[in-house]
């Protein structure tokens, strides 16, 4: 029997099992969300791999999200979220197939809101087929904290969905 511990745990056995692949863009996450998929062994059969695009200009360049939304409303937005998962999938394409599945954060960690955004903030951008989901949360604790809980929090969701 599969061990479905932790969310992440469980994730990766769902794509294996669904044969369903994964590409993940992350921001004040800074790659801790891949690395919890990546914990699983398997996981090179369904995790493509991630961006960490901390630099908003790389949420562009790399992920093709709108420079008119990074310049209108920043990086923290649940737009953002959503155009970043959408953008994963095409930035990780293997054999001229996109990922199955986006996943992306982009938040603030603190210890300072950034552009009038209140420490705490994230939003979570999934993006599974024609579909993208954004969960916004509002976080407590310090840096550390926080971005746990946002990998935490994704991985749940994305469990979720997948169960629908």
């Amino acid at each position: 029997m599969a061990d479905h511990s932790t969310p992440g745990t469980s994730v990766v056995h769902t794509l294996i099992e669904r044969g369903l692949t994964i590409a993940v863009a992350e921001s004040l996450t800074g790659g801790l969300l891949v690395a919890e998929l990546i914990k699983t062994p398997g996981a090179s059969e369904v995790v493509r791999g991630g961006i960490v695009a901390y630099s908003t200009p790389l949420k562009h360049s790399l992920l093709g999200v709108a420079p008119e939304l990074l310049a209108v409303h920043g990086p923290v937005h649940p737009d953002v979220a959503r155009q970043m998962a959408a953008g994963v999938r095409a930035a990780l394409t293997v054999d001229e197939l996109p990922a199955d599945i986006g996943i992306s954060t982009t938040g603030v960690a603190g210890p300072d809101p950034q552009d009038g955004v209140a420490v705490g903030t994230v939003f979570v951008g999934i993006a599974l087929g024609i579909e993208i989901h954004v969960m916004e949360l509002a976080l407590d604790g310090d840096r550390e904290a926080i971005r746990s809980a946002v990998v935490y929090e994704a991985l749940l969701e994305l469990e979720r969905l997948l169960a629908l």
